[in-house]
């Protein structure tokens, strides 16, 4: 015959307790400080086409194949703060806004700025490399958050959960569009949009940070496995692939 238990036999498992975590987090100075710059010197750009019917600045810091191998060294960098219209700039600076600011929190003011430029840095060796053309903008730079955010997501994805999945393809259909324009339209300079794709997807799988939790139950902590040598990783693997790569484009002139 059925028996209903005694429930005091019986006592009621432990419900599971919830999980406190702390997420790292930074103000986004240094992505401020890059839109302020690179708004600044568009200005100073508008100024010198009014006032003396020349860019001056431009023409100091435009990548030009030939000045970089009279010596312009600096032209594998600066054209990542010029831009040539008002639309140009604006859709660089929105995409800066919208990915810097997280990227930024998770791998701090100094790698963030590591990342940014040495992804400038890497698209403008491959377009020095592959087009013989003048180029400028700061989507080298913006390729390479984009694909910092890539490997950010993958190589944590065990800690950030199912969002993960939908999140990468949404950054690969970004990239993807993109590239895809342009390839179909003239004046784009894509080799350098590759190349700044590559330059920070190197740098964050080798120096991006690498989540743990650390702490006792309830309270959690996220630590950053490579908080420290990450930027020295990272850094030295962008070096070592693309300046061996500038060295070619040296050499074998386009």
């Amino acid at each position: 015959m059925n028996m209903t238990p005694d429930p005091r036999e019986y006592p009621e498992p432990p419900r599971p307790q919830m999980v406190q975590v702390s997420l790292p987090t930074v103000k986004p100075y240094a992505t401020y400080a890059l839109l302020g710059l690179t708004v600044f010197v568009y200005l100073l750009q508008l100024a010198g086409q009014y006032l003396l019917g020349l860019d001056l600045v431009t023409a100091l810091g435009l990548k030009v194949n030939d000045y970089i191998r009279e010596g312009d060294l600096w032209r594998l960098v600066t054209p990542v703060f010029l831009h040539g219209s008002i639309l140009h700039i604006g859709f660089n600076m929105y995409a800066l806004f919208i990915y810097g600011r997280g990227l930024e929190a998770r791998f701090g003011h100094g790698r963030f700025l590591l990342l940014y430029f040495l992804s400038a840095f890497a698209g403008n060796v491959l377009s020095f490399l592959l087009t013989p053309n003048p180029s400028l903008g700061a989507s080298t730079a913006i390729f390479g958050l984009i694909a910092a955010e890539g490997v950010f997501l993958l190589q944590n994805r065990q800690l950030l959960g199912n969002r993960v999945n939908r999140s990468l393809m949404n950054l690969l259909y970004i990239a993807g569009i993109n590239l895809l324009i342009g390839f179909t339209t003239s004046g784009v300079d894509n080799f350098g949009h590759i190349g700044g794709l590559l330059g920070g997807l190197a740098f964050t799988w080798f120096g991006g940070p690498r989540w743990k939790v650390e702490g006792m139950q309830p309270y959690f902590r996220l630590v950053d496995e490579r908080e420290g040598h990450g930027s020295i990783t990272g850094t030295a693997i962008v070096l070592l692939i693309f300046i061996p790569l500038a060295a070619i484009g040296w050499v074998w002139p386009r």
